[in-house]
This record gives structure tokens, C-alpha cells and sequence, in this order.
């Protein structure tokens, strides 16, 4: 009876790991609410504002899609830049960040907000004149952070490492 018992118990253990080794992942829908969000860039290179810029278009490429199927210019979207990289957006620097400027500007046409921190560009000898002309030059970064998170904005700080490896090595 104790064997019947052993195997009986073995066969349920054997049925219950094969069904959780067969389930597979699915893809779930979040039923997202309008989204407000803040983007807080501060990098200590310039060209890493080219990585964080698809932070932006991770966040909003599935929004656009179905079923969600939001509008990119209902979005409420601000940009904090208070670091490096702000002087890709200096009208002398417009040439060398081309592509950028570009993706950047992509963005204001939907109303995204693009802010540059005023105690920040004076680091830089940089004044409002100095800025593109979708910028919006504001007093502290810190004091802007606070108050778009006190409007109910979620903040999202992009983290930019330089790769070492390419995806196949890590596979």
C-alpha cells in the first residue's frame, strides 16, 4: 500500500512539473489610463541623449498601437535636460546633432515639451537666446521635476550604459 502511495504521489508530481514546463508566456493588455509623464535627462555624455530619445519612443510606440490606439498629441509629455546633453540643443551645436534636433523636434510637433534647466546652461555660458526654438528654458531642473511629479506626472529617468556586448553574445 505504501508503494501504491509513493507512486500515485510521483505520478501527480510528474503531471503537475510537465504541465508547468509546457505553459507557455502570453502577452497581457494592461487596461493603461491617459498617461502623463516626465522624462528627466541628465547624462555625462552628450551623445547619450540619442539613447534616451528611445526611452521616449519605447514608452510611446505601444501606446499608439492597438488596442490601446492613443493619439501621440493628446499625450502629455515633458523632457528635463539638465545635463551634458543639453548642448545638443544650442543653435551652434544644430549641425553636429543633426539627427537629434531632428527627433526631437519630431516630438515637440506633438506637443511633447522640451525644458532646459536655466542654472544648468549657465554652466555652459548658455542663455535662453542660445536654445532652439522649441526649447523652454526653465529656473532649476529640480524645482521642475518636483512640481510636474506634484501634477500627477510619472518620472521616468533613463539610464544609458555603453554596451559591451552585442545581443548574440548575450543569447
Amino acid at each position: 500500500m505504501k508503494k501504491v502511495s509513493q507512486c500515485i504521489i510521483a505520478v501527480i508530481c510528474y503531471a503537475l512539473f510537465s504541465l508547468s514546463v509546457q505553459a507557455e508566456s502570453k502577452l497581457v493588455y494592461t487596461p493603461y489610463k491617459d498617461q502623463k509623464v516626465i522624462f528627466d535627462f541628465y547624462f555625462d555624455e552628450p551623445e547619450k541623449i540619442g539613447s534616451a530619445l528611445y526611452w521616449i519612443r519605447s514608452w510611446l510606440n505601444p501606446l499608439m498601437k492597438p488596442p490601446y490606439s492613443q493619439a501621440p498629441e493628446f499625450l502629455n509629455v515633458v523632457v528635463m535636460i539638465h545635463g551634458t546633453e543639453l548642448v545638443t540643443l544650442a543653435k551652434k551645436n544644430e549641425k553636429r546633432y543633426q539627427e537629434v534636433v531632428d527627433r526631437m523636434r519630431y516630438y515637440h510637433e506633438f506637443g511633447f515639451r522640451f525644458k532646459v534647466c536655466e542654472i544648468a546652461a549657465g554652466d555652459f555660458n548658455y542663455n535662453i537666446n542660445d536654445f532652439q526654438d522649441f526649447v523652454e528654458v526653465v529656473p532649476s531642473a529640480m524645482s521642475e521635476l518636483v512640481h510636474w511629479q506634484q501634477q500627477g506626472y510619472g518620472l521616468i529617468t533613463p539610464v544609458i550604459y555603453s554596451k559591451k556586448f552585442s545581443n548574440d553574445e548575450l543569447r
